[in-house]
């Protein structure tokens, strides 16, 4: 297995570079954009969320506030899917699994009477409506254990530099967010420390998020397999094995907030129920804090969803964001533009 998925990303080195050159001119148009303009949040509206945002960053980095906080303790933590970049139809890294489990599909004809293998491969929706956890864990553990993490970043990056979003046919890391990325850029600019704290596999969002965020591999906290130390071929190497290690979502975003960072963020950002316990957690610290739900309702321009859905599902969320005052970003009143590959080039 490990050869055929290494072999596969070897072949895809040519797509990747294409990829690679499209990612970097996306981020040397938002670079450009921020440059061209006074206003580093350029793509927000001047509605209470913007406000609330620059009001929040001026308290916290003034030394003569009584809500200044150094900067070694401004850490800042993002999710990603819904948050950072689209999520529907389905969530990409699903998509990444899924098109991995038909391209090796001939190579395993055991495939075609098992599920969930089966129905990926017959293109069942109606199966994959009920997709479980156990499901999830079955298809990892067919496309990525007995992989390095470098050799299973290599294949999410072959992938991510042809792969295209069924809707906008772009590549799904054109997708991502330009309102975020003018956020994390502005924090960046004020000493901020950005992570991403996702449900998503750690070492997938490694992949891209340096060219793609600006995050280095070692600020994502993510999903993480199982791994051994294995002597491969008179080199030490850690090794992808089956299963689960840890799930950073819910609970474990505050767990995988405390056991990587070390300390409580003074911001956080998300969008669904699964950040619900970041957000509290963040917000149970003493001194100001912020904390935002990015809400999914403008089906024009992208998708609109609330407790509707199992991707992304924001039900709880809502009524906690009333109760506790967190600001929920309505991508609809918000946000100007939502990807850079909308705004006109210079």
């Amino acid at each position: 297995m490990m050869k055929t998925i290494t072999t596969m990303a070897a072949k895809g080195f040519k797509a990747l570079a294409v990829g690679s050159a499209l990612v970097f001119a996306v981020a040397a148009w938002t670079t450009v954009a921020a440059a061209a303009s006074d206003d580093p949040l350029a793509s927000w509206n001047d509605t209470a969320p913007k406000q609330q945002i620059i009001a929040f960053v001026d308290a916290v980095t003034d030394p003569g506030s009584p809500s200044f906080v150094a900067p070694d303790r401004r850490i800042v933590t993002f999710d990603n899917d819904g948050t950072l970049w689209v999520s529907h139809p389905i969530y990409t890294q699903f998509q990444y699994v899924f098109d991995l489990i038909r391209r090796l599909a001939p190579e395993h004809p055991e495939w075609r009477t098992e599920q969930p293998y089966k129905a990926i491969i017959e293109g069942d929706r109606a199966f994959l409506k009920q997709f479980t956890v156990e499901d999830a864990v079955k298809l990892v553990n067919a496309t990525g254990a007995g992989m390095t993490p470098q050799q299973f970043e290599a294949a999410v990056q072959d992938w991510l530099a042809t792969a295209r979003h069924p809707r906008w046919n772009v590549a799904y890391t054109e997708l991502v967010y330009q309102p975020m990325l003018e956020l994390m850029a502005y924090l960046r600019s004020r000493d901020f420390k950005v992570f991403i704290v996702t449900g998503g596999g750690q070492s997938f969002v490694r992949a891209y998020a340096g060219k793609v965020y600006g995050v280095p591999p070692w600020r994502v906290v993510g999903t993480s397999v199982k791994t051994e130390y294995e002597r491969v071929g008179g080199k030490g190497e850690v090794v992808r094995q089956p299963g689960a290690n840890m799930s950073v979502n819910g609970p474990g975003k505050a767990l995988g907030i405390n056991g990587h960072i070390g300390l409580r963020p003074i911001a956080a950002f998300g969008n669904s129920d699964g950040d619900i316990e970041m957000l509290e957690y963040t917000g149970s610290g003493d001194g100001r804090r912020l904390m935002m739900l990015v809400h999914h309702d403008d089906p024009e321009r992208e998708y609109a969803y609330t407790c509707d859905t199992k991707i992304g599902r924001l039900c709880k969320g809502l009524d906690l964001a009333k109760e506790r005052g967190w600001t929920l970003i309505s991508m609809k009143r918000d946000w100007k533009t939502l990807f850079a590959f909308q705004q006109p080039k210079p």
